[in-house]
């Protein structure tokens, strides 16, 4: 092996190091580390009894009665709603969800957000059975058309929103959707406007926030139109977080408003808490939509950490719409939704605005509402690059931002010679009367190609549906064999039972399938290891105590016993029972709870208290039987899993990505391949992904920064089949060996991130973490966020710390010459850009 530790100290000399560290870093002199260690686990254990609840549902058939009497074409209509309950019936979902009684809405509830003057204009309208007269009244609005139904079930709209949300607060329900109809998030205070008449997700959060203890409400709003009506009505509260990504075009799209811009972004105290997302260009697809969340929302998201979500769920983006004349896919919403089903404690309402196409937006709904249900998110296909276009915009709305959000005061988003440009060039006349036939988009006949590819993506996406949603796969005798003679060694029996006893703890344990535990045969071995190496271990059980001693000196930190074969064996072999159970969809992710850890051990030689790589026999297990193309391995253990890299080094069917403390290669394993310069060779160039610490101390922010910037957009470019991950927990607060102080509901967090990956499809194998206490919480965090349980907020000091902001632009400027993703990322940009805004 290269870069072998010259001095090998004792384990206890090296925990006693590790301690002295940890207290040194976090100020702690004086104190129990544990005693600290324990306050850190008051957030985990306050969600000991927090379970996924159900899903719930608003419908009722009234929806479908308002109607343009005298344009048969227009797009807001009856068939909208049919549609949708007709696609979410077909899949089944209705049954499973709770239904909501649907009600009117006061008229003091409307008056929270429009005048008596425009409520009695639209209460005139009731059971009219003029034509004309209806015809005449809507021209004196953009985009309206009345129905002697439009006053009542306007008020059926905004009551359901109110209930929806109201059973979400009051916990009878986790989240839901509500297929309303007419939409509202154009409704302004004292005007109809583009097909809505009552902003119901605006009077909605007012409710909440007026009658429950609820003081931060995001509202993301990704209708390709702008809702300029929300915008205006919290635009000076720092309560309300509004976000909006819609078609802007400089000004040319509908509704043509110089305030839809980047650039606004709230007013008094509510700056900052408006941020726009002005799409300049059509065209724009699931690579675009995604790389806003991930580069804008999620960070803004994670660190405003709303107490609530509301999401004006707008379908003409998808891909068909005429409106939109976007290419999102209907499976992308179901990423977008479940990408936010991590923050709020799971808390989301999805209200139905726009869509009128009716095939996506049929499918686009009921891939949100699958996605609500905690079914798995459908794979994407990932092979086109984020548009120029979307990444000046995502360069703009981070430079108007950065001053209120500490996410974005790093030194890796933007150059310092960077300007923003907004550009305004609508200058039409408003008009006094508009048209009220006509007066829509239509579709492009040389567009209807795209209805064959809609067609073909919803008849090929995979839907699961999956009843064991985790299983897990352990023995006992890993936990009661292969312990070290030297005293106070970390990696000892106890690790498996503290975490089946906190699965007991938290009442997980009869949630989940649990999987029969047995041994790795030798072929399934060799798929990792050389002959040499498996008959050397399989032949420790004949040695005695002295000559075992003896034989630990010819590896790095490394003990063994008469029972080390059996228990790597075991621990190899329950992974692989975990493989099979997921990639047969017996269950939908898995847990391997085994001992010992694997990431150290090569080809050919123990390392680092492993003797076989459990998770690269895993993942060459997977790649031989089911044919896998794609594979992605997250090791996050805090040492650097040289085994695993090279094991796959120069295979581009696999991406291993690495976080790890590495302290310039002087932390162990010691080794220079664990930089960040070291990307794979061959055919594998650009698969191995290295985020190496050079301090310790890292904590929550940094990882979620790491996976939001780094992992997340690499995994759904790379488009992985399986998600394996060497879960480490020695980078835990509290641990004797790592020095960090990432806390259990981050790491749950981090899962959570990735179950949108590979169709669910992904698997937790336990390797490092060596205080007990910190193991069981941090597995068990895993575990609840793949069972879509509701997390515990984090509280994230951001920005983050500034050796960790070098870390990951030293990252990003090596791998943007493999990954698309990253591509955009120009810190050394000379180019200067003048900042003009036309009024």
């Amino acid at each position: 092996m290269e870069n072998q530790i010259k001095v090998k100290p004792t384990t206890s000399a090296l925990i006693a190091a590790r301690k002295k560290e940890f207290l040194e870093t976090n100020n702690m002199k004086g104190r129990q580390m544990y005693d600290h260690v324990q306050d850190d686990f008051k957030n985990a254990r306050s969600f000991i009894d927090k379970s996924m609840k159900g899903t719930g549902i608003i419908y009722d058939d009234q929806f479908a009665n308002h109607l343009c009497a005298w344009d048969i074409n227009y797009p807001e209509n009856p068939q909208r709603y049919e549609s949708i309950i007709k696609r979410c019936n077909e899949l089944g979902l209705i049954e499973r969800c709770i239904k909501i009684q649907c009600r009117n809405a006061t008229n003091d509830e409307l008056l929270m957000k429009h005048s008596q003057s425009i409520i009695d204009i639209l209460k005139s309208t009731d059971d009219t059975q003029s034509v004309d007269l209806l015809q005449t009244l809507s021209s004196k609005f953009d985009a309206i058309y009345f129905h002697p139904s439009t006053y009542k079930q306007s008020l059926l709209a905004t009551g359901s929103s109110i209930e929806l949300v109201k059973a979400i607060c009051e916990n009878k329900i986790q989240n839901g959707m509500a297929f309303i109809r007419p939409p509202g998030h154009h409704a302004m205070k004292s005007e109809f406007c583009g097909y809505c008449f009552f902003n119901n997700i605006a009077i909605t959060a007012e409710y909440v926030l007026r009658h429950y203890s609820v003081s931060k409400i995001l509202i993301v709003d990704w209708d390709v139109h702008h809702g300029q009506s929300t915008q205006q009505m919290f635009y000076d509260d720092p309560r309300v977080l509004y976000f909006s990504i819609h078609r802007y075009e400089h000004g040319q799209f509908w509704p043509n408003l110089r305030e839809s811009d980047w650039d606004y972004t709230g007013n008094g105290d509510g700056q900052g808490f408006n941020i726009n997302v002005p799409l300049n260009a059509t065209g724009m697809r699931d690579t675009d939509y995604l790389a806003i969340f991930h580069q804008i929302l999620l960070p803004v998201a994670s660190e405003f950490q709303p107490d609530l979500i509301l999401i004006s769920s707008g379908y003409d983006a998808a891909l068909g719409c005429p409106e939109g004349e976007m290419e999102v896919t209907p499976a992308c919403y179901a990423h977008l939704v479940h990408s936010l089903m991590g923050f709020a404690c799971g808390r989301v309402a999805v209200l139905l605005e726009g869509g009128y196409c009716l095939k996506s937006l049929a499918e686009g709904a009921a891939l949100t509402l699958k996605s609500l249900l905690g079914d798995p998110c459908p794979s994407l296909d990932m092979t086109s690059n984020p548009c120029t276009s979307i990444m000046q915009t995502i360069q703009n709305v981070i430079f108007a931002h950065q001053k209120y959000w500490k996410c974005f005061q790093v030194d890796f988003l933007l150059s310092q010679s960077f300007k923003a440009v907004s550009m305004y060039s609508y200058d039409e006349e408003p008009l006094s009367v508009f048209p009220t036939v006509d007066c829509y988009p239509t579709q492009d006949i040389s567009k209807i190609d795209e209805f064959s590819v809609l067609q073909h993506l919803i008849s090929e996406t995979q839907l699961l549906n999956i009843n064991n949603k985790v299983c897990v796969s352990f023995d006992l005798i890993m936990d009661q064999k292969h312990e070290s003679s030297e005293s106070g060694h970390p990696e000892c029996p106890g690790r498996i039972s503290a975490i089946l006893n906190m699965y007991n703890e938290f009442q997980l344990t009869h949630r989940l399938l649990i999987l029969p535990s047995r041994e790795a045969e030798e072929s399934e071995l060799l798929l990792a290891h050389s002959r040499e190496h498996v008959d050397e271990m399989s032949n420790l059980h004949k040695l005695s105590p002295s000559e075992l001693s003896e034989k630990e000196k010819c590896y790095d930190s490394v003990y063994l016993t008469t029972d080390t074969y059996k228990v790597s064996t075991l621990a190899s072999g329950c992974l692989l029972q975990v493989v099979d159970s997921v990639m047969n969809n017996e269950s939908a992710s898995g847990v391997a709870v085994i001992r010992p850890p694997g990431h150290h051990a090569e080809l050919d030689i123990a390392c680092g208290f492993c003797i076989f790589n459990s998770v690269a026999i895993a993942a060459s297990y997977a790649l031989n039987k089911y044919g896998l193309k794609r594979i992605m391995i997250l090791d996050w253990d805090i040492h650097f899993g040289n085994g695993t890299m090279r094991a796959f080094s120069s295979d581009p069917r696999v991406l291993y990505i690495s976080i790890h403390r590495y302290q310039n290669a002087k932390f162990f394993p010691c080794s220079e391949e664990g930089s960040h310069k070291v990307t794979g060779s061959g055919s594998g160039e650009g698969y191995t992904i290295n985020i190496p610490w050079n301090k310790n101390g890292m904590g929550d922010a940094e990882y979620i920064s790491v996976m939001q910037n780094i992992i997340l957009p690499v995994a759904y470019e790379f488009c992985p089949e399986l998600v394996l991950v060497s879960a480490g927990f020695d980078a835990a607060v509290g641990d004797p060996l790592g020095g960090c102080k990432v806390t259990p509901e981050c790491y749950g967090h981090l899962t959570h991130f990735l179950s949108s990956l590979a169709n669910g499809k992904v698997i937790l194998a336990l390797e490092g973490g060596y205080n007990i206490d910190a193991v069981s919480y941090c597995m068990t965090m895993c575990t609840k966020a793949l069972l879509g349980d509701p997390l515990p907020p984090l509280d994230l000091e951001f920005p983050i710390c500034k050796n960790a902001q070098k870390t990951i632009k030293r990252v990003v400027n090596v791998q943007k010459n493999y990954w698309s993703c990253f591509k955009y990322f120009n810190y050394e940009r000379s180019s200067k850009h003048s900042f003009s805004i036309n009024d």
